[in-house]
């Protein structure tokens, strides 16, 4: 038998054992967002068990497929996790003869306090700094100017035909929330393919759009939650605005605020003396108490952990010693990658929990209308700001190579069509009591997201690797990485690894083109925002927070260097 049918039949069989443990009586629901450990409730803890082993081996069975389809053209490691997690509901189904079983009800609490924060602070922590600020106002332009074109297309476009398809008692304030519900966006797929080093500028702004557009959307869910819409007026919406600025404003300013005091208490303190897993623990436990203040502030925890991270990772990470960097490095991605994976499968899974449906099951040809009407106003909402907004973007680049190009403007609307948790979670928190739905009109709107989730990410996603081929041949995209290849083929293994992008961003600088005429000299700025930047960074910020060159790098804790081998 070949190794991966024997693996993929090896998984298939012992989910089936698993469905077919679960003792006839248990028909309750396991929730890890608000799980509960009664001392005489042996069912309850029995159901615990099970459910945590299938995940568990449905995660170790996503790594090892993610693994062996590597290469393979169409599906990548979002897509098959949630198709794993679809597949599995419907054995688990057939196995208990059709009867409701949810594994697990989609939490908001599980999703937004421990699966989203580990993701949203490994992007900023691994992005090419230099990149993402170079495109910085190109990445605002796409995430808050283009998420609040599509917010107002959406909620326009779905109070109108909604009204007419008649779907129950909707207010103005749902269509607002359906407005910010579609406009979050998932660029997962896209990025798993995409490479920062191959296609810097268009990874840049796939990836910086992605996690600025989820966190605009979801200030903007909560914003028109504190107002009143029924009557709106330029004062409503002035108050809307500046509402919206100030937590955009204050959350980026907490993760800032946080890293620089993690980078400030491990340079002062240097626990690094004594043990490299103190220091490991307090980056850790920092990042996550980020995330957590802004939620207890009522901000944006996304924005804040984002640039947590960031910060983090350009001051805090070179206070420690070279053990503590290689660990947090791996750390925080392999913290990154096992949620992400678990987000695919939870959502998978709790796609098909019947109770959902039930609500609709009079009218499927409604529910399928809803479905389509919304996938429309997604494609065209995504349209109306990408083209335009790119058009101003090109106005303000000098030069003819950073310009967008008709091909990449496609590749970045594409990314931006596919809907992910974020959308579950919103319309979970808008149109439903404790997982329940009991209006009608609440029902098709739970059905029908969770439906615009599963078509974009598997049928688009299935679509991005060869559209990806299609606009970018192979050999265009790796020609950069080619030509980089003899400058860096001298260097170790650990410094790359150490550099954390940074050392390759300084020799990209020194290396660009000097003007060659007094034309050129005129034309091109002699001096960028991130040469002054630099300048207030080695002359204040560094000095006082650390940072690469400012701290000695010290291989491992005086225990750690006399352990014997």
């Amino acid at each position: 038998l070949h190794p991966r049918k024997a693996i993929l039949w090896f998984a298939a069989s012992c989910l089936l054992r698993f469905s077919l443990a679960w003792r006839p009586g248990d028909d309750m629901a396991f929730d890890l967002g608000t799980m509960t450990t009664n001392p005489g409730d042996s069912t309850f803890d029995y159901a615990s068990v099970v459910s945590i082993n299938i995940f568990v081996a449905l995660l170790c069975a996503c790594i090892v497929i993610g693994h062996l389809l590597e290469e393979n053209r169409w599906l990548n490691e979002s897509t098959t996790a949630l198709i794993i997690g679809l597949c599995t509901g419907a054995v688990i189904l057939f196995a208990r003869g059709g009867r409701n079983y949810v594994i697990m009800m989609f939490s908001e609490d599980l999703f937004f306090i421990y699966v989203l924060p580990p993701i949203i602070f490994n992007a900023g922590f691994q992005v090419k700094k230099k990149q993402f600020f170079r495109n910085f106002m190109t990445i605002m332009l796409f995430g808050v100017v283009g998420t609040v074109i599509s917010f107002i297309i959406i909620s326009f476009g779905a109070s109108q035909v909604f009204r007419i398809m008649d779907l129950g008692a909707l207010e103005i304030r749902d269509y607002f929330a359906i407005g910010a519900i579609f406009s979050a966006t998932d660029s997962v797929c896209t990025l798993q393919v995409l490479n920062q080093d191959d296609t810097p500028l268009l990874y840049s702004l796939v990836f910086g759009e992605g996690v600025v557009n989820d966190a605009t959307s979801v200030v903007l869910f909560h914003a028109i939650q504190k107002f009143d819409l029924v009557h709106i007026d330029i004062k409503v919406v002035m108050k809307l605005v500046v509402n919206f600025f100030y937590l955009f404003s204050t959350s980026t300013f907490l993760g800032a605020f946080t890293g620089l005091l993690s980078a400030y208490i491990i340079k002062k303190l240097y626990f690094g003396r004594h043990s490299t897993d103190r220091e490991v623990a307090l980056m850790i436990l920092m990042a996550y108490l980020s995330y957590m203040l802004a939620e207890l502030l009522d901000l944006s925890g996304i924005l804040t952990v984002f640039f947590c991270g960031i910060v983090m990772s350009h001051y805090t990470w070179h206070n420690v010693t070279q053990n503590s960097r290689v660990t947090t490095k791996h750390a925080f991605a392999t913290l990154s990658f096992i949620a992400e994976v678990f987000l695919f499968l939870y959502v998978g899974m709790d796609a098909l929990d019947i109770e959902k449906w039930r609500s609709v099951s009079g009218s499927p040809e409604k529910s399928i209308r809803v479905s389509v009407v919304l996938l429309g106003l997604v494609i065209v909402g995504r349209a109306a700001f990408v083209f335009p907004l790119s058009l101003i973007a090109n106005i303000s680049r000098n030069s003819q190579n950073d310009k967008l190009t008709l091909k990449q403007q496609v590749i970045i609307w594409w990314a931006g069509l596919m809907r992910g948790a974020v959308s579950i979670a919103l319309a979970y928190n808008q149109f439903s009591r404790s997982g329940q739905t009991h209006q009608q009109g609440n029902a098709f709107m739970i059905t029908s997201t969770i439906t615009v989730v599963l078509f974009t990410t598997v049928a688009l996603g299935l679509m991005t690797k060869p559209l990806l081929h299609f606009f970018l041949p192979p050999s265009t995209r790796h020609l950069t990485m080619s030509l980089s290849l003899d400058r860096s083929s001298q260097e170790s293994f650990l410094s790359q690894l150490l550099s954390n992008g940074q050392a390759i961003e300084v020799e990209a600088e020194n290396s660009m083109p000097r003007p060659t005429s007094l034309r050129m000299l005129l034309t091109t700025p002699s001096r960028s925002v991130h040469h002054y930047w630099r300048m207030f960074d080695d002359a204040f910020m560094r000095p006082v927070f650390g940072g690469r060159g400012f701290v000695p790098l010290v291989p491992g804790s005086p225990t750690e260097r006399d352990e014997p081998d």
